[in-house]
């Protein structure tokens, strides 16, 4: 073997090593941030939410570990919330979620009402329903299902769900539950934030590419086809925390 083929062979062989040590660290980042058994516990400022009307507190929870009522809650405001941006496609879209939500990488922050709450009769939703939550102890008015998974070898926390009851919304809520995601994210070097949002959903996606400035990502299929992308209902938008992340994640052409 000549010395610029052994020169060739000992590159590729470097490259594989650090290729496989790299994916060893994110494998590792990954697993520790799976592992940690309530995230809200670094973030007490975050345990409560007192503001606009609304007193609610949070709470941490697995997707193979949620209770009956739980399970039937988080299906009936799944419901109740997607069916309408999801369109024809929500029969479908339903079994999946409902796969999705009790996995054992799924883990969750649930919105419970205070107890000390007193509601008089204009409470009602807008619907002339109640809160959909009928298990015990406080009602639940919301949760978030999230995941750490790996994309385009960057770690991230890939945010599946956030929903929230009307009796809940437009008080600043979801923005203050964004806030910790992304605190959680960064703690647990996950280089970016991840969503999927429907097209259709308007509000949701003005929110967070408006008030929380994410961005759609190079991975979103308008930006990997746009052919493929008008065809599709969704984008997948994201925030990222370092310029490696920002690379693969937004594609930025270079300042």
């Amino acid at each position: 073997m000549d010395s610029k083929r052994l020169e060739r062979s000992k590159n590729k062989k470097l490259k594989r090593k650090e290729v496989l040590e790299k994916k060893k660290v994110i494998e590792e980042i990954i697993k520790s941030a799976s592992t940690v058994k309530d995230h809200l516990a670094s973030f007490l400022a975050f345990s409560r939410y007192d503001r606009n009307g609304l007193s609610v507190y949070l709470e941490s929870g697995f997707g193979d570990q949620l209770s009956s009522s739980i399970k039937k809650y988080i299906q009936n405001l799944l419901k109740v919330n997607m069916e309408g941006p999801y369109g024809s496609d929500w029969p479908l879209e339903e079994k999946v979620k409902r796969r999705e939500m009790v996995a054992a990488e799924a883990r969750y922050i649930f919105v419970r009402e205070s107890s000390n709450v007193v509601h008089d009769d204009s409470y009602l939703k807008e619907d002339g329903k109640m809160n959909y939550w009928t298990g015990d102890g406080d009602p639940l008015v919301g949760f978030m299902h999230y995941r750490f998974i790996v994309e385009e070898e960057i770690p991230v926390l890939y945010v599946y769900e956030l929903q929230l009851e009307s009796c809940a919304r437009g008080k600043g809520l979801g923005k203050f539950l964004m806030q910790l995601i992304e605190l959680i994210a960064r703690k647990n070097q996950m280089g970016a934030v991840i969503l999927t949002v429907q097209k259709a959903n308007v509000l949701a996606m003005n929110f967070y590419t408006s008030r929380l400035r994410y961005v759609i990502s190079a991975i979103s299929p308008s930006k990997v086809d746009p052919l493929i992308g008008y065809e599709k209902s969704y984008e997948i938008l994201c925030k990222t925390f370092n310029n490696e992340a920002e690379d693969k994640l937004e594609n930025l052409a270079p300042k």
